[in-house]
């Protein structure tokens, strides 16, 4: 039924963010000038992810709305860099290695290029004024 899958990607979503929340506040007070809490997020996501594909691999038994979860909504509230990794290596494996380059070039820079627009965004409405 829908209901349980969106269920499942609502608590799984909230989970996750709280993590990435909980990662922050322990670890990015050791190091101010480095966001320590969202790259472990990231790293961790990216591992948990792996790890998570292959298990549902071997399993695919187990119900879709586990998947969904654990992938969809724990690890893409951990982190959707989890899901870009995922995505990538999946390209990689397939051979497919111009896409996974471009793909790779298109998130990073243009999550980069996003957010240098968003602040040129603020300061121009803030200039408006």
């Amino acid at each position: 039924m829908l209901i349980y899958s969106f269920l499942a990607i609502g608590i799984g979503a909230a989970l996750g963010a709280w993590a990435r929340w909980g990662f922050g506040l322990w670890l990015n007070p050791s190091l101010p000038e480095l966001p320590l809490g969202t790259l472990s997020a990231n790293l961790v996501g990216g591992y948990l992810i792996g790890l998570a594909i292959a298990f549902f691999l071997q399993h695919p038994g187990i119900s879709p709305e586990w998947r969904l979860f654990v992938i969809t909504g724990f690890l893409g509230g951990l982190t959707t860099f989890s899901t870009f990794s995922a995505e990538t290596v999946t390209l990689l494996l397939r051979g497919q290695y111009m896409w996974g380059a471009g793909i790779i070039a298109a998130h990073l820079g243009g999550s980069l290029l996003m957010t240098v627009m968003g602040i040129q965004t603020v300061k121009w409405l803030q200039g408006a004024q």
